[in-house]
C-alpha cells in the first residue's frame, strides 16, 4: 500500500498516481487498486490511468446522488450499491437509483452488495478477478 498526499487537493491526478506506483513492486502485482479521495465531482473529472472507475454508493447516502452528481455516474464502469442490508432502515429507492444511474450511463454495470451479510460479494470478487489478465506461470512452463 502506498499513501499519496494530495497536498490539500480534492482528488488524485495521474502524476500523483505515477509517483505512487514507483514505490510498488509492479512486477509482483496482478492488480493495483487506486482509491481516489474527495467528493463525487473531482475524481470523475480526472483520468489517473485506470482501466475502469468503480463508484461505490452507500444506501445511507441517498438515492438522489446519480442525478446530483451525473458526471461520476457517467464515467463509472461499475456502480456498487453498498450496505443494502440497511434498506429497511433508510429512505433509499433502489429502483430509482438504478434507473437514474442507467439513464446517465446505459453501459454501467450495477451490483448490490452488503459487506455485513456477504450478499453480492461473490459477484464483486468475480468482477475484480475478471479484470486481472491471465498470466502463464513461468515455473510450470519451464518444467514442460
Amino acid at each position: 500500500m502506498v499513501q499519496i498526499n494530495t497536498g490539500g487537493g480534492c482528488h488524485l491526478d495521474a502524476v500523483m498516481v505515477r509517483q505512487g506506483m514507483e514505490e510498488l513492486p509492479l512486477e509482483e502485482l496482478d492488480l493495483v487498486v487506486i482509491e481516489n479521495v474527495g467528493n463525487l465531482v473531482c475524481p470523475a473529472e480526472f483520468d489517473v490511468g485506470e482501466d475502469g472507475k468503480v463508484m461505490m454508493l452507500s444506501v445511507t447516502e441517498g438515492d438522489d446522488k446519480p442525478l446530483k452528481y451525473p458526471l461520476m455516474f457517467h464515467e463509472a464502469t461499475l456502480l456498487i450499491l453498498n450496505k443494502i442490508d440497511l434498506l429497511p432502515h433508510v429512505e433509499f429507492d433502489l429502483g430509482k437509483a438504478r434507473q437514474d444511474a442507467a439513464s446517465l450511463n446505459p453501459d454501467l454495470e450495477i451490483m448490490e452488495v452488503s459487506c455485513r451479510t456477504g450478499d453480492g460479494l461473490p459477484q464483486w470478487f468475480d468482477w475484480i478477478r475478471g479484470k486481472i489478465p491471465i498470466q502463464i506461470d513461468r515455473r510450470s512452463r519451464a518444467g514442460g
